[in-house]
């Protein structure tokens, strides 16, 4: 069986390895300050033991396509990407008051308990929203200690640096279009691709891909080349998350089935249906969506909804037809036959049907 994108020269192995020592480096800095931070270091270790490393994919064969050869110093560099998404992942937790990250407990929730297994004063919540904050900001901080020390070249590392600190921006831009879509309400297919565009997309496989290809030297037309690709694939990316998040087995996805329709997420998925939805139907969407209490059979009848009206059907045909828009690009790509099998196969991996 040929190896896949994610497993050739044991990457996924190798950036977990990489980030371990990293964690283990930032730890003894921790101890520096107080035994009190031992609970947080292991808190961050187990929160990145795990993940399909899908980032660090993307980047490492953006650097392969345009040219450049594996090192371990690579695996550092887009390592780092791993603690930018952990802090996004922990905020993003916080923001829409999550329970459960990857079948554990969210980070707040986990500091949530040990303050009451510790029986400390005051509330417990607001001690277990602080602690995953704090600890969100340490990973932005050790993401960039881990890209700057990684070995690579000043001169590309240099190259990377606009790259990295506009991908960040996205990302916190994103949250708060996320954030003020939920607020706002209502139901709007441009907003709703405007944040899947950059909550998600860009971040997780266009700015990734921009990273590794500047690490190699690359020029502007091979990174145009790689926003054709990456963007419709980020953007599938998320729909299948979306999908995931209300229709996903709880076993795969790490998160009660659900979940978002709870958190009253103003996805796509939502918009298409609010679009041809009846007068009924749009009274069980306002009624049910973004009510934490949401029953099962709540869940069950705003699923209905999304199949009667074809969003789930639309939503499905548009990863679809992004997906097909990114292979198209990549053919037409100039980079060699290994970087475009392996870039094919990991857009076969972020869309992948899991329900």
């Amino acid at each position: 069986m040929a190896a896949t994108p994610l497993d050739r020269d044991d990457l996924r192995a190798r950036v977990s390895a990489a980030l371990r020592a990293h964690l283990h480096r930032r730890r003894g800095r921790l101890a520096l300050v107080g035994p009190e931070l031992g609970p947080v270091a292991d808190a961050l270790a187990d929160f990145l033991d795990g993940g399909k490393r899908l980032r660090p994919a993307f980047a490492y064969w953006g650097y392969r396509a345009a040219g450049g050869h594996g090192s371990d110093a690579l695996v550092r560099a887009v390592g780092a990407l791993e603690l930018v998404q952990a802090c996004a992942l922990i905020h993003d937790d916080v923001m829409d008051g999550s329970d459960t990250r990857r079948g554990k407990p969210a980070v707040h929730r986990h500091f949530e308990a040990l303050h009451r297994a510790e029986k400390y004063t005051g509330s417990a919540e607001r001690f277990g929203t602080a602690a995953a904050i704090l600890l969100g900001d340490v990973c932005l901080i050790w993401a960039d200690e881990m890209l700057d020390r990684s070995g690579m070249p000043a001169d590309a590392l240099e190259r990377a640096r606009p790259i990295w600190d506009e991908m960040r921006t996205e990302i916190m831009a994103g949250q708060y279009l996320d954030v003020l879509a939920q607020a706002q309400g209502g139901h709007s297919v441009d907003r709703a691709v405007r944040v899947v565009r950059y909550k998600a997309a860009k971040y997780t496989v266009e700015r990734p891909l921009h990273l590794g290809a500047a690490l190699a030297g690359a020029g502007p037309d091979l990174l145009d080349s790689l926003s054709r690709y990456g963007l419709p694939i980020g953007e599938a990316f998320q729909l299948r998350d979306d999908v995931l998040g209300v229709f996903g087995d709880p076993a795969e996805t790490g998160k009660p089935a659900g979940d978002d329709l709870r958190e009253g997420k103003r996805t796509l998925l939502l918009a298409y249906a609010a679009e041809r939805a009846t007068t009924a139907q749009h009274e069980l969407l306002d009624r049910h969506l973004g009510d934490p209490d949401l029953a099962d059979e709540g869940v069950d009848a705003l699923r209905g909804v999304l199949v009667e009206t074809g969003a789930l059907a639309r939503t499905e045909e548009r990863i679809t037809s992004l997906t097909q828009r990114a292979l198209d690009a990549l053919r037409a790509a100039p980079v060699d036959a290994e970087a475009a099998e392996a870039l094919a196969e990991l857009a076969a991996a972020a869309t992948a049907r899991r329900a």
